[in-house]
């Protein structure tokens, strides 16, 4: 059964109206309008040595999107994969666009169990693994008889991405071809960048920052992805000096590894010109010393799988204000700080959960019920606890859901005290984030169980289970009691203080 929005947008006809957010053409239209030509390498893949320029990424999609039809894929059917940062995905997405079918990337890492959810949520009329991606199904694919631009639809459902909630377990995140087209634009003009630019990609193209920064806003701007399979900062260094990278987006772990990295010199970066960063884990002080280091502008950024980068800065925005914010709004999206528990709008500079409505807004998760929890009268709840200035400058300074951001990767905290407590050694779990310079934040697990079980026994537990290594606490604190609130329930406040110490 083909997917559906559970969401729609309440000033969707300003959107769509002359001069709208929604005034352009399909997602499939705009990126194949602005490549086409491009004669310089537009998706770059050192793993296998292949550089496609504008005619051959044309190519290669058209001939794919024929291989999925002739495989009985047609408007509103779901294509899935699982694989990393590899040229036959970024294809697969454009691919499947083409046909109007909604591209559904797992995350590489996802364990067997993730997988088996996913796939149960979505139904996906082709299904891909990771020896598929790269082997003989995609070179079936690679055969189709190609298929010419004009078929998508700017209404047509393209993508959906995996989010981990704090209820536990993925979320699955759906977007339209014309928000994730609208999006792809305004970013390409938000950043300033030109087909002269080139991005390095180490986010998964399996969350929404790879997909945004990796396949949309460059194919929009028509300038170079490098995909990076497998992230090493030695090798990352080598490519920026070689390829003369020019934009990275990402967590802070990334540059921290670069700047750190034995084989850094200020002269293998100095093609950077644009670092932008978002996450956990980004300050005032990381900015100051990325900056330092790589020799140009860092700033941060803030958005999510279901509100992509709806706040950052732009060139000609204060320095100081791109290090000490998360940015302003970008476009025509609409930022509100209320209070948590009336939903009622705070005066600026007081701090309260940040509600979010604009044209790249998702169209709902696939449960209609998640959606319905998650919406307020067209309005987004992140969330996340911010502050809003009286000039529109937003702040993040907490989250009210209880997700661990570690290396970029959001953990349930419920999901992981889920697969603990299924152990038989362990009465009780509670899962929460500890600070780390490099990742932004680790898992510690507090259990209720015997001293037996330790960081081992709990590693061998999940990886029994088929659960993502990035999922698997890195600590583990045998306790008698866990500190309660008045109402009963664990202090994780006071547990995250706990970890935090040591």
């Amino acid at each position: 059964m083909p997917l559906r929005p559970t969401y729609r947008h309440p000033r969707a006809q300003e959107y769509r109206a002359p001069g709208g957010a929604w005034d352009l053409p399909s997602l499939d239209a705009v990126l194949t309008e602005a490549g086409r030509r491009a004669r310089h390498a537009l998706v770059v893949d050192d793993s296998v040595d292949v550089r496609l320029d504008g005619p051959g990424l044309e190519a290669a999609v058209a001939r794919v999107a024929g291989g999925l039809r002739a495989a009985g894929v047609r408007r509103g059917d779901v294509v899935a994969w699982q694989a990393p940062n590899w040229w036959e995905v970024y294809v697969l997405y454009r691919a499947a666009w083409r046909l109007g079918a909604v591209s559904a990337p797992v995350h590489h890492l996802a364990g067997d169990a993730d997988v088996e959810r996913m796939l149960a949520a979505i139904s996906p009329k082709v299904w891909l693994d990771r020896t598929e991606v790269r082997g003989p199904r995609f070179d079936t694919l690679l055969g189709g008889d190609p298929v010419a631009p004009g078929a998508a639809r700017p209404a047509d459902l393209a993508a959906v991405v995996f989010t981990s909630g704090s209820t536990g377990g993925p979320k699955a995140a759906l977007h339209t071809q014309r928000s994730l087209a609208y999006k792809a634009r305004i970013m390409v003009h938000t950043h300033g960048l030109r087909p002269r630019d080139a991005i390095l990609m180490p986010a998964p193209l399996a969350h929404v920052s790879g997909l945004l920064n990796g396949v949309l806003v460059p194919g929009a701007g028509a300038f170079a992805t490098h995909m990076v399979e497998r992230w090493d900062a030695g090798r990352a260094l080598d490519t920026i000096a070689r390829e003369r990278i020019t934009f990275m987006i990402g967590p802070t772990t990334f540059f921290v590894g670069l700047m750190h990295d034995p084989a850094f010199t200020p002269a293998k970066v100095e093609s950077l010109r644009l670092v932008s960063s978002g996450g956990g884990g980004v300050s005032a002080a990381f900015v100051e010393e990325a900056s330092a280091a790589l020799g140009c502008r860092v700033k941060r950024t803030y958005g999510s799988t279901e509100a992509p980068t709806i706040a950052t800065s732009g060139p000609r925005d204060s320095r100081r204000r791109a290090a000490e914010t998360d940015g302003r709004a970008i476009g025509a999206v609409d930022l509100r700080v209320v209070d948590p528990a009336t939903g009622r709008p705070l005066p600026a500079g007081a701090r309260g959960e940040l509600w979010v409505q604009g044209p790249e807004l998702f169209s709902g998760y696939v449960d209609a019920e998640q959606t319905r929890a998650a919406v307020t009268r067209g309005w987004f709840r992140t969330g996340d606890l911010a502050t809003l200035s009286d000039d529109g400058w937003c702040t993040i300074v907490g989250r009210i859901k209880d997700v661990i951001i570690r290396a970029g990767e959001n953990i349930s905290a419920a999901e992981v005290e889920s697969v603990l407590e299924a152990h038989p050694d362990v009465r009780q779990a509670v899962a929460v984030g500890y600070p780390d310079d490099r990742l932004g934040e680790r898992v510690c697990a507090f259990v209720l169980a015997p001293p037996s079980f330790d960081v081992e026994a709990c590693r061998a537990w999940f990886e029994a289970r088929g659960v993502a290594r990035f999922k698997t606490p890195e600590r583990v604190v045998v306790v008698d009691a866990f500190p309660l609130l008045a109402a009963g329930k664990p202090d994780r406040a006071t547990l995250r203080d706990l970890a935090a110490a040591g």
